[in-house]
């Protein structure tokens, strides 16, 4: 019965998976942030992040042919890679990195919310228009990605019916950002260049 114990090779069985496993959920967080870098048009990060993404997963898959009658290796592989997804999801939200275009579509009146989101260092601009079921405010807001949470709580708190939408903001040249007290929009300075 423990003869089974003896000849088991941990390393084949156990070991080889294990560091498959880990290795997979490397490559693919690298993976995942590097195209966040590149969607953002980070230039210098993301071919050195692609660089050990690529000389991971070059390992990997040598370490899986050499053993291509391990079962487990195969299994480790899938779950590091479908892990490494969820791990690599959650450190993009962890570094909450560039900006955002939130875009608020409220029917009642903007002025309190534009106040509000003013008085919080949040840029704004308003566009009055119309919708489907009559007249509609339109607020836009480039936003620092770590700042969306407390954007979207004081929509909440003004209107919770509100429409919004969130999406990624490539590149943006000036305005007016949460806790940057020294834009250019907000001195007087921008005003007298015109």
């Amino acid at each position: 019965m423990f003869d089974f114990l003896n000849n088991f090779d941990y390393v084949k069985w156990i070991l080889l998976p294990g560091m498959i496993f880990f290795a997979r959920i490397c490559d693919v967080s690298i993976g995942t942030i590097r195209i966040m870098f590149v969607a953002r048009g980070q230039k210098r990060i993301a071919p050195v992040l692609g660089f050990f993404e690529v000389l991971i997963w070059i390992t990997v898959l040598g370490t899986i042919m050499k053993n291509l009658d391990n079962p487990l290796s195969y299994i480790a592989y899938a779950g590091g890679f479908a892990t490494g997804n969820y791990i690599g999801i959650k450190i993009e939200e962890r570094i909450a990195f560039g900006k955002v275009l939130l875009r608020i579509i409220t029917r009642k009146s903007a002025d309190g919310l534009i106040k509000v989101l003013s008085d919080n260092n949040f840029g704004v601009t308003h566009i009055p228009a119309e919708g489907s079921r009559g007249p509609v405010s339109v607020i836009y807001s480039v936003v620092e990605r770590k700042n969306v949470a407390k954007a979207i709580t004081i929509i909440k708190d003004f209107n919770p019916k509100a429409f919004y939408s969130i999406e990624d903001v490539k590149l943006v040249s000036e305005g007016v950002f949460q806790g940057k007290s020294n834009s250019i929009f907000q001195s007087d300075n921008f005003w007298k260049r015109k």
